[in-house]
Parts: structure tokens; C-alpha cells; sequence
């Protein structure tokens, strides 16, 4: 249940059509320069007659006054037309969490460190918010993962993720024994640290770090990826956006840990079994610039690029 209260006045709420337009504001408060860029963010959008809607416990770090307060994340997106977005990829995984419940596309504007998940620069911010006030924005759908996890047969926890699940050892001592299935078929055991099941979206996070292979955005498929496995055969893999991936907890090894996202964990007994599908609702990211996603590889990993003789844009 959704509890939002106006603080001290009204704010001047543009209405289109009838309805009033509102943008749900999160941002990363634990940085002074990511307080002050989105305190600038709300006056510019109240300014424009935009409700803007914040997190009571994010209002009262950033001091802003006369907005709209959302008492808990649960429902705070519910008829919003944007989830805006100040922060690093963490920030936005956690504003996906809000957007996708309430199937409103979210934008976020990286005050992080790579921010693969974001649309714009901090110097894109005024900008960024112009094409927001004049709906200048495409809205893209991405893959999600859907996540069942199994115990004695019987589903006990479901979960989803945007960028990947993983099944992770849950003592360092150990390794952990790992069967893994897809399309119910056997493909492998794997002593290993953890199996991570990834999007496209997701390839560029855990998953690379463990080494499996960049995926394009557009590109429709499921990612394999075994961390430190000790096999002959234990590369990645990209299976059909249409298969399932199982994952077996072997009593032979450590007990284990399952992560959506690296947000949301959950200890995994011996026998207990991770299965992960496409997820049946996407994301909603908004873009406000037609952008080669090679280019954007370029940027965030720093890639010599230097000598290239093609066309110049």
C-alpha cells in the first residue's frame, strides 16, 4: 500500500488531459554532489508545474520541502508518468525495482562511477530534464529473469532480477558442487564459486567479471557464465531467450547462496534448486538520444579507438 502526504504547501502540478503530471525522484543522498543535483532537479520540474514525488527519508536528507512524500518504496511509482533516476547502476537497480511493480519507464542519470544502466552524464542534468518536461524520450523494453526457488520439490521463494541471478557458495572454505540443466536436458557439474545467469542488460555487470561475453542490448538471450570453475569444459554460454536454467545444489560441496541483482539474497540449503526463465513483465528504460551501443562500450571501458578511419559522424 502506497502512503503519499504533501509537505507544507502544494506544489504547482501541471495537469495534460486532465491529469496531473508526476516524476518519482530517487537519488543517491550519500553524496553532497548527488543532494545538490537533485535538489536542482526538483526545482526545475516544480517550476514546470511537474508534481514531483520523493522518498520521505531522501526529502528529509536533501531538505527539500513542498514535494510529494512517499512513506516507503512499495507503490511509490504507482501512476507516475517517470522514475528519475540520480546515482550510480546500484541506484537505478533500485529504482527498477519500483519502475517495473508499476510498469512506468525509468531514467536515471549516472552520478556513479561506469553507469552502464544510465542514459545521461552529469552535465547532460539540464538537458536531461528539458526532453523529460517535453516527453522527448523513446522508451525501450528489456529483459528480465524470473527466479523459483526450489526445496524438497516445492517453490519457497520467487524473486527477478534485470541483470543477472547468481548461485554462489555460501562458505569460503568450500567449493560449491553445482549440476547445471537446461531445457531440462543435463549440460554439466561444476565445482565452482557460483554460476551466474545473466541478461544482455546484465552482461556488461557480474557476469563480465566472471568472464562471459558482451551481449548487445537488442540481442534477445539468456547468459551461462561459471565463476572459477574447475572443469575442461566450463565456458560461458548464451541459450535461447526461451530456455530455463536449473541449478542444482549438490550435497558433495558447500551450501549456498542465491542473489537477484546482488540486492536480494537468499541462503540455499543442499538439494535446494534455482530455476531461472525469461521474465514474463520487462524494464522501462527511457532513452533521450539514439546512441550506437558500441559507442557506449567505447566510454565506459575506455577502449583505444585511436586510428580508426571510418565515417565521422
Amino acid at each position: 500500500m502506497r502512503i503519499c502526504w504533501v509537505r507544507s504547501g502544494t506544489a504547482r502540478s501541471e495537469r495534460v488531459g486532465g491529469v496531473t503530471r508526476s516524476v518519482l525522484l530517487l537519488a543517491h543522498t550519500g553524496r553532497d554532489a548527488t543532494t545538490d543535483a537533485a535538489r536542482q532537479a526538483v526545482k526545475r520540474l516544480q517550476a514546470a508545474g511537474i508534481e514531483v514525488r520523493l522518498l520521505a527519508t531522501e526529502a528529509a536528507e536533501m531538505g527539500v520541502t513542498d514535494v510529494v512524500l512517499c512513506d516507503g518504496e512499495r507503490g511509490s511509482a504507482a501512476d507516475a508518468e517517470l522514475v528519475l533516476v540520480l546515482g550510480g547502476d546500484g541506484t537505478i537497480l533500485r529504482a527498477a525495482e519500483l519502475a517495473r511493480d508499476a510498469g512506468v519507464p525509468l531514467l536515471g542519470v549516472n552520478l556513479g562511477r561506469v553507469g552502464f544502466l544510465a542514459e545521461a552524464e552529469p552535465e547532460d542534468l539540464e538537458t536531461t530534464i528539458e526532453k523529460v518536461l517535453d516527453r522527448a524520450y523513446a522508451v525501450e523494453h528489456r529483459m528480465t529473469l524470473d527466479v523459483d526457488v526450489r526445496v524438497g520439490g516445492e517453490v519457497v521463494d520467487t524473486g527477478w532480477a534485470l541483470n543477472e541471478c547468481s548461485v554462489e557458495k555460501a562458505n569460503r572454505e568450500r567449493m560449491l558442487e553445482v549440476m547445471v540443466e537446461i531445457d531440462g536436458r543435463p549440460l554439466s557439474r561444476w565445482g565452482c564459486d557460483g554460476v551466474v545467469a545473466a541478461t544482455p542488460t546484465g552482461s556488461t555487470a557480474y557476469a563480465f567479471s566472471a568472464g562471459g561475453p558482451v551481449v548487445w542490448p537488442t540481442v534477445e538471450a539468456l547468459l551461462v557464465v561459471p565463476i572459477s570453475a574447475h572443469a575442461l569444459f566450463a565456458r560461458p554460454l548464451v541459450a535461447s531467450p526461451g530456455s530455463v536454467v536449473a541449478m542444482d545444489v549438490l550435497a558433495t560441496g558447500s551450501e549456498a547462496v542465491v542473489a537477484c541483482d546482488g540486492r536480494r539474497t537468499r541462503t540455499l540449503p543442499h538439494g535446494a534448486r534455482v530455476e531461472v526463465r525469461r521474465g514474463v513483465s520487462p524494464v522501462l528504460l527511457a532513452r533521450t538520444r539514439e546512441r550506437p551501443f558500441a559507442d557506449t562500450l567505447v566510454e565506459k571501458f575506455a577502449l583505444p579507438v585511436e586510428g580508426w578511419r571510418g565515417r565521422a559522424d
